[in-house]
């Protein structure tokens, strides 16, 4: 087990904001999970866990011991009468997962493609794009106890998914003991492997405007499997910028949820308010539509800035490799600028999506 010293981390964080780990080992297996937690040196401090970066603002260097998680594996486990069970290593690019799923005649998980990300990290945020969340189509995960080397499992409902939320984002103050049943894994597991159950009767799932103006485009209502996943990779390619290019962690807000009563009282002030019915009866608003009626697309804080085309984008506008770029602290100063702004005139309070470290 190798442990690198002083690694930089702006490769490995979809922001390009320049930091670096104090210390950090690679987990190329779950093995070696059970290895660093044996070593008296490592075992027992604090940790971090790293996927593809890119849910994360960095404020700073990383003291934790960074655990980058690069378990490979994509495989078809079993199949039911009614799904096909597919498996994914935490470490796999979540995009590739997609794409690879669609190649072996697999279909269910292209309207999430080109999310950035591991298939480690999607459980943990619940991701989800055009109408398809990953609590749609979860079967289960392995995960190791980071206190006691434990390798466990976790079904759906331990997993207490929400919108953009899991039993992974809350810590374990209360939590019981009992990985059968835990209250909150937030620094107590690390994800190793996820499995996913793909229907066998397969339904697009179309609605979205966006996606409308695509059938529209192509003259087709009924479109296949692959034809949805070339479509939803070029309205990303569209609205989004290319983390490769210019830093982002895509979203960075999520979009609140109100009660009609609230909604209503919100369209009397501000008509053109853009909002959708969701099946429990409550409304969902456009965070995006919000921040750019307060002005912000197009406006910077230092080197961080709002997207041009997307305002529910935050962007690193400096190159970052001559250490110009934006730092963790603009990007905070820019998104606590942005929540002030909308809850001044809307009432309502934007909630960050990314994990701040």
């Amino acid at each position: 087990m190798l442990v690198e010293k002083n690694v930089p981390l702006q490769a490995l964080n979809t922001f390009r904001i320049v930091a670096k780990a104090h210390s950090l080992v690679r987990i190329k297996e779950v093995e070696d999970i059970a290895r660093l937690l044996q070593d008296p040196q490592w075992g027992p401090g604090p940790k971090l866990v790293l996927g593809g970066g890119s849910n994360m603002v960095l404020t700073g260097d990383v003291k934790p011991l960074v655990l980058k998680m690069e378990i490979q594996g994509m495989r078809l486990v079993e199949e039911t009468d009614k799904h096909v069970i597919l498996e994914a290593g935490a470490g796999e690019n979540w995009h590739d997962f997609v794409a690879w799923t669609l190649n072996q005649g697999y279909p269910g998980l292209e309207n999430m493609a080109m999310i950035p990300g591991t298939a480690g990290a999607s459980p943990v945020q619940n991701i989800g794009a055009y109408g398809v969340e990953l609590q749609d189509r979860f079967d289960s995960l392995d995960a190791v106890d980071l206190q006691t080397g434990r390798l466990f499992s976790l079904n759906a409902a331990q997993c207490a998914f929400g919108y953009r939320d899991s039993v992974f984002k809350h810590s374990s103050q209360g939590a019981s003991e009992s990985a059968a049943a835990p209250l909150g894994l937030k620094d107590r597991a690390v994800i190793v492997r996820v499995r996913f159950a793909l229907p066998k009767v397969w339904k697009p799932v179309l609605g979205y405007a966006d996606i409308e103006k695509k059938m529209a485009e192509h003259a087709c209502t009924q479109p296949h499997p692959q034809q949805l996943f070339d479509w939803i990779c070029a309205i990303r390619k569209a609205k989004l910028p290319d983390p490769n290019v210019i830093g982002n962690v895509g979203s960075f807000f999520k979009n609140p949820t109100v009660t009609p009563e609230q909604c209503a009282d919100i369209i009397a002030r501000d008509p053109k308010l853009v909002h959708y019915r969701l099946d429990d009866g409550s409304i969902k608003l456009a965070a995006g539509w919000m921040i750019d009626s307060c002005g912000w697309k197009g406006k910077s804080v230092g080197q961080a800035g709002v997207y041009e085309k997307q305002a529910l984008v935050l962007v690193n506008r400096g190159a970052g490799s001559d250490g110009n770029g934006a730092t963790g602290g603009e990007v905070m100063t820019l998104a606590k600028a942005i929540q002030t702004s909308v809850y001044e005139r809307f009432g309502i309070l934007l909630e960050p999506e990314p994990v701040v470290v």
